[in-house]
């Protein structure tokens, strides 16, 4: 873990990361409600909002992409990711180095890690090697951590989830992305556990407004710092609304009442 509060991911000590790599973790079917949302372009669109400290992508959206974006949106390229058509025990293939991402211009890189899985170890050993290589080229990382395996009967508990920011800190992640744990209290834990290394909330499949924004105000209260979303914002038909909602509860610290009624 290294200061990133200057870095172009980070905004007042917080991140948004707005995530568009499910055309590879996910498929196809994320984009059946809103088959424009296929075109990145769209996406890369929304990702302009003043709200979005940078957006997360795969290596050949961001080659194809990006270029056209690269003063308006700052980039976390994912070097990692599995399709859902995989059905072995939970891992994710390296597709991009480090050095690539840079030469792409990435602001900073993205991996996701499976603690718990039978392939743990290996993940763990391709995270240094990503990890080391991005000290060099002082660019963050922002760990996707998704304790998931044959072992893990709930990927939610609160211990899980404290135990994952801890992976995060401990292996030196500079950012660590983990699913909510149902309650402030066990959101306040996790944080707690991952010392001065920062924690962002998954934003998850859609749900309504006021239960999306509600669960953000009450991981940012209990020390997140932002969110990482893709779902919950590019699946709605209006994507500007819950964002500038999402700026005024991570970055104003305003209720999801206000928000909401902030930007009717």
């Amino acid at each position: 873990m290294i200061p990133i509060d200057d870095s172009p991911i980070v905004r007042d000590g917080k991140s948004l990361i707005l995530a568009m790599d499910h055309g590879l973790e996910h498929g196809p079917v994320d984009f059946e409600e809103v088959p424009e949302k296929l075109d990145p372009s769209t996406v890369f669109e929304t990702a302009t909002h003043d709200a979005v400290t940078c957006m997360a992508v795969q290596k050949g959206i961001a080659e194809g992409y990006y270029p056209s974006y690269e003063d308006d949106v700052n980039l976390l390229l994912k070097v990692n990711g599995t399709s859902n058509l995989w059905m072995g025990e939970y891992d994710s293939a390296v597709n991009c180095s480090v050095d690539y991402a840079a030469e792409i211009g990435a602001d900073a890189v993205g991996f996701t890690l499976y603690g718990g899985s039978n392939h743990e170890v290996e993940m763990a050993e391709e995270f240094r090697d990503v990890q080391e290589d991005a000290r060099e080229h002082d660019l963050p990382v922002v760990m996707w951590s998704y304790p998931r395996g044959q072992g893990l009967k709930n990927d939610t508990k609160p211990e899980v989830i404290s135990y994952a920011t801890r992976l995060g800190l401990e292996l030196g992640a500079d950012i660590a992305k983990v699913k909510y744990p149902g309650s402030p209290e066990a959101m306040e834990h996790a944080c707690r556990c991952a010392g001065d290394m920062k924690v962002v909330m998954s934003g998850g499949s859609k749900t309504s407004d006021y239960e999306f924004l509600s669960t953000v105000e009450a991981a940012v209260n209990a020390g997140a710092k932002g969110l990482a979303v893709g779902r919950n914002v590019w699946q709605r038909e209006n994507p500007t609304r819950i964002l500038d909602a999402l700026e005024q509860v991570i970055f104003e610290e305003e209720t999801a009442d206000a928000a909401l009624e902030a930007t009717e």
